[in-house]
């Protein structure tokens, strides 16, 4: 119970709910990413609700030298407890600069995306928001909606692959430094977890929904903590040098700021999101760090991939948020040929 208690709760951490749903009116029309401005692409602000009736915020990259005619589209998320002003935006902005236009959203529950109660995680609700990005995408007369791929990053690569398996118009799916939250919610870490600790756990979180109706609130977690005593994983130290420091700090993001919502963990550990990803036919390339704590999942999960179409790339000397924002390390050449074979 260790592992699950210094990696689990890191990452499905809780605060008490005393925010509401953004939603379009308060969307920021400022610059406030984590990375630079291209002078390669235009972006502009827009929203599209998922089959739940969630209104999505999203930021959408179109090249500056379009061509005439409908292009290829990719919509981007992740990571899990991030935001589109992060890691998702940097690599959208990255594939408009390579001639694609893209989508980098915020999930149902968080960022300036709507839904109640805030800061909550579903295996169904986040695998749909990828397909709401390609109803939206779908219906623009500058896509061509047999060309639309999707990139999910750390635990959306886990629902990205979900998505895959579910909606075919999804023509190629990348997934980087992927967590199965599905598995780590309900084993830990290098599924450390047993039978017994897992029924622990579940009598936990659902005394927890007791308390919290009972309370009119959502009971707190620790999240990442504000400053390091250097007895952390290096995994933890690792997320906090991206989410705690300027390098990727954003006031919106979960794992900047606070945590999800403690009683998300139960949805996880009863629905394994990966139970159909050997039926996805078309295209997968799934990208890790072969220095990342996280790399079993990705290499497990493509062992499930049937397919001639279906590929890992193992980075040299990468761990788990270097494929964050590190360019040199994020194969974005290898990424525009796969979408650009795969897209057509």
């Amino acid at each position: 119970m260790h592992l699950l208690k210094q990696g689990l709760f890191t990452l499905v951490s809780v605060f008490v709910l005393t925010s509401t749903a953004t939603g379009a009116e308060n969307m920021n029309t400022d610059w406030d990413k984590t990375f630079a401005k291209s002078d390669k692409v235009s972006v502009e602000k827009v929203t599209f609700k998922n089959r739940y009736g969630i209104l999505l915020s999203g930021d959408l990259y179109i090249p500056q030298n379009k061509t005439e005619g409908r292009l290829p589209a990719i919509a981007v998320c992740g990571p899990f407890g991030a935001v589109k002003e992060q890691a998702s935006g940097l690599y959208a902005q990255t594939m408009a600069e390579r001639g694609f236009i893209t989508l980098a959203f915020d999930a149902s529950f968080t960022g300036e995306s709507g839904g109640e109660p805030r800061h909550v995680a579903s295996p169904d609700i986040n695998t749909e928001d990828f397909s709401a990005a390609v109803d939206f995408l779908s219906n623009r007369s500058d896509v061509n909606p047999e060309q639309i791929g999707i990139i999910g990053i750390c635990g959306f690569g886990g629902f990205a692959l979900n998505a895959a398996a579910n909606d075919p118009r999804i023509k190629a799916t990348v997934t980087s430094t992927m967590y199965d939250m599905s598995r780590v919610n309900a084993n830990g870490y290098f599924d450390a977890m047993k039978p017994e600790d897992r029924y622990e756990l579940r009598k936990k979180l659902n005394a927890q929904r007791t308390a919290d109706f009972k309370n009119g609130s959502y009971a707190a977690a620790a999240g990442l903590p504000d400053k390091l005593t250097g007895d952390e994983s290096q995994f933890v130290q690792d997320y906090y040098g991206y989410y705690k420091t300027p390098r990727g700090y954003h006031k919106r993001s979960i794992n900047s700021t606070g945590g999800w919502n403690m009683t998300s963990a139960l949805s996880f550990m009863n629905m394994p999101i990966l139970a159909y990803s050997d039926e996805i036919q078309n295209a997968v390339l799934m990208i890790h760090g072969e220095k990342a704590h996280s790399r079993y999942f990705s290499e497990d999960a493509y062992k499930k991939l049937k397919g001639a179409n279906k590929e890992l790339m193992i980075i040299p000397n990468a761990n788990h948020v270097d494929l964050y924002d590190q360019k040199d390390k994020i194969p974005f050449d290898k990424i525009e040929t796969f979408f650009k074979t795969n897209l057509k």
